[in-house]
């Protein structure tokens, strides 16, 4: 029932009407799940989910198509090609910091692929589970698509189940829990994952430009995003210079009081809350490091002379907190990412580009980002996903329906000309074994030198 195009082209709109009609209950149940500002609940949740959903519906057509290969001597008048194949009934899980990104985004893929899906939001942000759940089903098809919600006992009972491709993001515990499941049934998995996400910024850089774009980075809905930059390396003289302009930055996006700022989020609950605030004990807080959990309001943070040994350097921080940890120069700021596990995503500020390039040649990460934070995210053209510790497997656009995707290799070979095939039959002769190295051989190309 799914494979037609047409069928995959309808329920994509069918998605495209949900993001339109809900827009305002969008928008209402992430501020009520986190104090999402509009501006950002509409950025992240709707617009950029539209980019897909356009993006996907625009090219289908020609993703679907049989791709033909190459081919050597004796195929030349067979075909050969690989076909986009569904997998079947494929399980979405779905974190709760981006409720309706990272449910939506996957989804729109397993769609266009041609699949059937199960989506097990997060019923931490209980207000969007509730909206996904109640309406979600208006818009699809029952019968090849469900919401399922609940929590870790109804999580683990899914898991149980056979899918036929299982795309998880979260934490990278409960990432081997959902992997460790998807092999009892030998089910490929998709793992977007976290991590601590290196910042590194030159001593020859602009300064204030760096401040306003880490502030906006790492505050974003309230630090609660895989790839903001989790923290800065810098050296002792840019730390100095960094804090006054980081300073103005937060003055300038959230006041002289964030806590009153519309545009400033809050702890998504009491438990991460408490996680959150115990890391502020570490290094010197230099800004801000104001709380109250009656409203889950941590002020946007930074820790100043932070040791690599501190709490907040041992686990990923999820909330509006940003550590400087002080290091000599650009090879020691390398060592000490390549030190940990790979990142999701390394940040590099530089005027030089030499030296945003030295970080990028001598690092690993699922992503990439110089002089800016967030933005790579934004562009359907480019893959995401992590490595490692950080994650399994990729997506966004194109690379959302490959995920979703079976590419089946298909040669379909003509009935007759079979003279050609004498060669592969035995009895085997030496004369034979020459001409099937003949028609099979792939032979190097020599070098061109251009004079």
């Amino acid at each position: 029932k799914t494979r037609p195009m047409e069928y995959r082209m309808a329920q994509l709109e069918a998605l495209g009407r949900f993001l339109d009609d809900k827009k305002q209950e969008i928008l209402e149940a992430t501020e009520l799940d986190m104090g999402k500002p509009s501006f950002e609940a509409f950025f992240s949740e709707i617009l950029l989910c539209k980019n897909e959903l356009n993006m996907t519906l625009n090219n289908l057509c020609h993703w679907m198509k049989d791709e033909y290969v190459d081919k050597n001597l004796v195929m030349q008048l067979d075909s050969a090609f690989i076909r986009k194949d569904p997998y079947g009934v494929v399980l979405i899980i779905a974190p709760w910091n981006y409720p309706i990104h990272l449910f939506l985004v996957p989804l729109i893929g397993a769609i266009a692929a041609g699949n059937c899906a199960i989506i097990k939001p997060s019923e931490i942000s209980k207000n969007t589970e509730r909206l996904i759940a109640e309406t979600l089903s208006c818009y699809l098809d029952s019968d090849c698509f469900a919401v399922v919600t609940g929590g870790v006992p109804e999580t683990t009972r899914l898991l149980e189940n056979k899918f036929d491709y299982i795309f998880f993001t979260g934490s990278p515990p409960v990432g081997r829990i959902v992997m460790t499941a998807a092999a009892k049934h030998l089910t490929p998995v998709t793992l977007e994952l976290g991590g601590k996400n290196p910042c590194y910024v030159s001593d020859t850089c602009n300064v204030a430009n760096v401040a306003r774009r880490v502030v906006w980075g790492r505050f974003f809905n309230a630090g609660q995003t895989c790839i903001a930059p989790d923290y800065v390396l810098c050296t002792v003289e840019m730390q100095d210079k960094l804090m006054p302009a980081l300073r103005e930055a937060i003055t300038e996006f959230f006041g002289p009081n964030p806590r009153e700022s519309p545009d400033f989020g809050r702890i998504v609950s009491d438990k991460q809350f408490r996680r959150i605030r115990a890391l502020l004990g570490s290094g010197r807080v230099a800004i801000g490091g104001q709380t109250d959990e009656a409203e889950r309001y941590i002020a946007p943070t930074v820790l100043a002379d932070v040791l690599p040994s501190d709490p907040a350097m041992q686990e990923e921080i999820f909330g509006p907190i940003l550590p400087i940890v002080v290091i000599a120069n650009m090879d020691e700021a390398i060592d000490f990412i390549n030190a940990r596990p790979q990142p999701l995503v390394v940040y590099a500020f530089s005027c030089d580009s030499k030296v945003v390039n030295q970080v990028l040649e001598r690092t690993s990460s699922g992503g990439f980002c110089g002089n800016d934070t967030l933005m790579h995210v934004t562009l359907t053209s480019l893959p995401f996903g992590g490595i490692g510790n950080s994650g399994l497997g990729k997506y966004h656009g194109k690379f959302t329906f490959d995920t979703f995707s079976h590419h089946r290799g298909c040669l379909h070979r003509n009935m007759g000309l079979e003279t050609l095939n004498t060669p592969r039959y035995p009895p085997y002769t030496q004369q034979k074994l020459g001409l099937l190295t003949t028609t099979f051989e792939v032979k190097r190309r020599g070098t061109c030198t251009l004079l």
